[in-house]
């Protein structure tokens, strides 16, 4: 059975667009290359051919891919995330001992990206946050040992 994904309204939206974009444009290349290929003749030693069927396979993967995540999606609606407990979908600013504050997004693992903020609820910070409320010092367990984060702010 698939568990869902949670999204937010944003990374559904562009999941559903690269969706769209496989399943028109990049397939209808695809498919020009699969002909030209072929009419090259053997099929048995054409680099071509083999090359964009590798391709084509890739291709159907990930249409798959973004179909099951997004008819499974569990959309975070902005408007229910409160600011009295973290939730996946608030925006958690904290700090850590004397370093400078960070905020960060908690959204599913599908839109994680924390180089732009976005931190998985799946994550060693983003386990340790849910549930968690403005004041209290967390401790989260990470690969490269105990972080004691202040939860600051909540949004």
């Amino acid at each position: 059975m698939n568990e869902g994904s949670y999204l937010t309204a944003e990374g559904a939206a562009r999941l559903r667009e690269e969706l769209d974009y496989l399943k028109g444009p990049a397939r209808d290349q695809l498919a020009q290359r699969l002909r030209a290929a072929i009419q090259q003749g053997d099929l048995s030693e054409n680099a071509d051919y083999i090359s964009a069927k590798e391709e084509q396979g890739f291709l159907e993967g990930r249409i798959l891919e973004l179909e099951t995540v997004l008819r499974n999606a569990i959309i975070i609606e902005e408007n229910a995330v409160t600011s009295d407990e973290i939730s996946v979908g608030a925006h958690v600013t904290i700090q850590e001992d004397d370093f400078p504050e960070e905020t960060y997004h908690l959204v599913g693992s599908k839109e994680a990206n924390p180089r732009n903020g976005k931190i998985s609820h799946e994550s060693p910070i983003g386990r340790a946050l849910i549930g968690h409320h403005v004041g209290e010092t967390i401790v989260v367990v990470t690969p490269g040992g105990e972080v004691h984060l202040k939860i600051l702010k909540i949004e």
